[in-house]
């Protein structure tokens, strides 16, 4: 592909893949065709961004590195066979993704030098594999013609399709414990993940995200009784016309208010900010607070409690991990940091946050570095102390980057991903330029990518959960509402799950996320837990359909009076949550039809006369005792294993134990030993020292030894002179004898 085959699919194509890629490969020096990349790296970067983009573009266009290591010393050669050959087997849509992800963090302005278009629809294939034309809106460009629909002051950009979609339409969502896609009209946001969301009056809005690394600042508001998407007009305010922000929350407040908190920021400002949006004047502010307010943030949660906001944890500018807590009061507008009890969470972001009953906040699952986690916290918010409950039921695996919403006192979760089933893309990925080693760390990555940031570099690719999972806030029991297979937008980070209400009944709405792509769907599960406070558990247990068939006669009359007011969804809602099996559900059938049997004799006799009933009754219960014994043999397997696992557990801390007393023996005859070394080295260096000094005292002998022979030689010299001289000499001196005698006795 020419360079110019290249800007003109950019241009044509908008964000499309590979179009996108061979432009951007183009304008950072490659000349587009998988050759070009062997004739040099591009001296536009530094010599590490060069070689990484060298090695994804060799990815993407030839594939794997299978030629082998240069035999000759050349340090250029050497550094981009590394770099290659440490992808692995990355996908080559994954490495121009990555490619271009590299280019923009590197010049953000890249696109618009090459990109100046005007959008086309563009063709995208949906989950079922109809085509279906969507417009695309890039640089404030929109291709398809809208019109202006004024909705109280203002003014939301909406497109009208041919086909109007009407309420009836979306009888799907009458399927209960399902995710289901309604049928969605005008023009869809554009995909994006850690976005904030927040229902007012039956419209969900959506505010910011994060799209190939960039941040989006547009507001756009699904009608949920239409399913209509549309674009909020936002004018000029105290604030500004918007920013840009993603991994923030949003929150609804004050009945036409939304609160943007915290998030990460192009330009980050020191401290905590709060923008409010008012959806009368169609305007951003800077909410004014008083106190010390946290620092700036992302990832964050933020909860409501009576009156005032809690936020928890998240990551700062700097990326690091916080789990700091931090109350505003909405009413005095003042910032109040608090000193906890107990031991807090660990540092963590993108985990979910809620409050039961305004008075305990719950925190579960979220992300560090290095880790995923699905450990619950509880606050309680009068005491302000942490504790770590017992989890019960189906404990969740551990995910970061999931959404929660709460129904009465139940808490439904979905979406994350986790580190455990990923694909590791790059491990330990070391360039070696000339003499030195440049290590690659990645600085800014979707939270699809989970980093080590120690001295390795290690990149992974979420797999994202796919199960729908709810928590009793009161029991603290986990439960699977549904799993969805495949790689499905539901299964991503980054999403949002907000609660809604459709036809008198509480319904989860999801929108966007990242899961190797960004999507921009919205998904509808209609819950068959209430917004009770009584847990459903308990009214509509096994024992209980026992005890109606026992006792049927007296149970009649409020379940037939219950039918006769038409609540069959009622009766949809105790099969689902009681029989979650296709015999279970046969049973319960056959309990319903023996209760109108016995309610209503022509009925009875239409399914041939009460013999049958009694019949019924009997499968019934041996059905029932069936799945008793079934059940009580599981539970019986489950208290085994358990013993097996305590006896497990009480070995290895008993050898522990042993090892450990081991280890203060070998500590205890270590510590002697070093003693007794000590006191020989001592020893050894007193010797030394009384050695150096008989040396010394030797020396000094030998040294008298010699001018005492010396001096005696001397003196005998001296006596055999005298003796000499005293003779014929002395006597012709006149010397007399006696003074020869005087002199040599002197």
């Amino acid at each position: 592909m020419s360079a110019a085959a290249a800007m003109a699919m950019a241009r044509s194509s908008g964000l499309a893949y590979p179009g996108r890629f061979y432009a951007a490969a183009t304008y950072a020096g490659f000349s587009g065709s998988p050759n070009s990349a062997a004739k040099g790296i591009t001296p536009k970067f530094s010599n590490d961004t060069a070689l990484l983009l060298y090695a994804l573009y060799q990815q993407a266009t030839v594939g794997s590195c299978n030629i082998p290591k240069p035999s000759g010393w050349s340090p250029i050669e050497q550094s981009k066979w590394t770099s290659w050959n440490g992808l692995g087997n990355m996908a080559s849509i994954e490495a121009m993704r990555l490619f271009v992800k590299i280019l923009e963090e590197e010049d953000p302005g890249w696109y618009s030098m090459v990109s100046n278009f005007v959008a086309e629809p563009v063709l995208d294939v949906e989950k079922n594999h109809n085509p279906k034309i969507i417009a695309v809106s890039e640089n404030g460009n929109i291709s398809p013609e809208t019109k202006t629909i004024p909705t109280e002051n203002c003014k939301l950009v909406e497109t009208q399709d041919k086909d109007v979609v009407s309420e009836e339409g979306v009888g799907v969502v009458s399927v209960y414990d399902q995710w289901v896609e309604p049928p969605i009209s005008g023009v869809r946001p554009k995909a994006r993940y850690e976005h904030g969301a927040a229902v007012i009056d039956d419209k969900m809005y959506i505010f910011g995200g994060n799209h190939n690394g960039r941040y989006l600042n547009d507001l756009q508001v699904l009608n949920m009784r239409s399913w209509t998407w549309s674009k909020v007009k936002v004018r000029e305010g105290t604030g500004g016309l918007t920013y840009s922000c993603a991994g923030h929350s949003l929150i609804p407040w004050d009945g036409n208010k939304l609160l943007a908190v915290a998030g990460h920021a192009k330009d980050p400002s020191e401290t905590l900010q709060v923008k409010v949006f008012d959806l009368q004047t169609c305007t951003w502010s800077t909410l004014k607070t008083y106190g010390k307010p946290p620092v700036s943030r992302g990832g964050q949660s933020v909860t409501v409690a009576e009156q005032t906001l809690v936020i928890f944890g998240g990551q700062d500018a700097n990326t690091s991990l916080l789990n700091d807590l931090h109350i505003l009061d909405m009413e005095t507008m003042t910032w109040d940091e608090i000193d906890t009890l107990g031991v807090p969470p660990s540092p963590r972001s993108d985990h979910a946050a809620a409050v039961h009953a305004d008075h305990y906040l719950l925190i579960f699952g979220g992300g560090s570095h290095a880790t995923c986690f699905n450990d619950l916290h509880v606050l309680d918010l009068q005491t302000m102390e942490w504790s770590r409950p017992t989890q019960q039921g189906e404990i969740p695996s551990p995910r970061a980057g999931h959404a929660g919403v709460t129904v009465g006192e139940n808490w439904f979760i979905a979406g994350g991903g986790n580190n455990t089933s990923g694909v590791k893309l790059i491990h330990n990925l070391v360039i070696d330029i000339g003499n030195s080693i440049t290590l690659i760390l990645w600085q800014k990555v979707p939270p699809a990518y989970l980093m080590v940031r120690t001295n390795l570099s290690l990149l992974f690719v979420h797999a994202g959960v796919s199960e729908t999972v709810v928590l009793n806030m009161s029991t603290l029991t986990w439960s699977i509402i549904t799993t969805i297979q495949g790689r499905v937008p539901l299964a991503s980070e980054g999403s949002s799950l907000v609660l809604s209400s459709y036809s008198g009944e509480d319904i989860l709405v999801s929108f966007g996320g990242y899961n190797g792509r960004y999507n921009n769907e919205v998904n509808v599960l209609k819950p068959s837990h209430k917004s009770t406070s009584q847990s459903k558990m308990t009214e509509t247990s096994v024992p209980d359909s026992i005890s109606a068939v026992h006792n049927i006669a007296n149970t009649t009359k409020d379940v037939v009076s219950q039918i006769e007011k038409g609540q069959e969804g009622r009766v949809r809602e105790i099969v689902k949550n009681n029989f979650d099996s296709e015999p279970r559900v046969s049973v319960m059938a056959q309990l319903i039809t023996n209760i109108y049997c016995h309610c209503f004799p022509i009925y009875a006799r239409s399914l041939n006369t009460s013999t049958k009933v009694e019949e019924t009754n009997d499968r019934l219960l041996a059905a029932l005792k069936a799945e008793k014994e079934e059940l009580e043999a599981s539970v019986t397997k489950e208290k085994m294993q358990t013993l097996q696992l305590k006896q497990e557990l009480v070995e290895a801390e008993t050898h522990n134990t042993d090892l450990y007393k081991e280890l203060q023996s070998v500590r205890g005859q270590l510590a002697a030993e070093q003693s007794r070394c000590f006191k020989l080295e001592v020893d050894v260096a007193e010797l030394r020292q009384k050695l150096q000094t008989m040396e010394t005292l030797h020396k000094e002998l030998e040294i008298l030894q010699r001018q005492k022979a010396a001096a005696s030689e001397q003196a005998a010299l001296n006596a055999k002179q005298r003796q000499s001289s005293g003779g014929v000499w002395g006597w012709l001196a006149g010397t007399p004898p006696s003074q020869e005698n005087h002199d040599d006795d002197a």
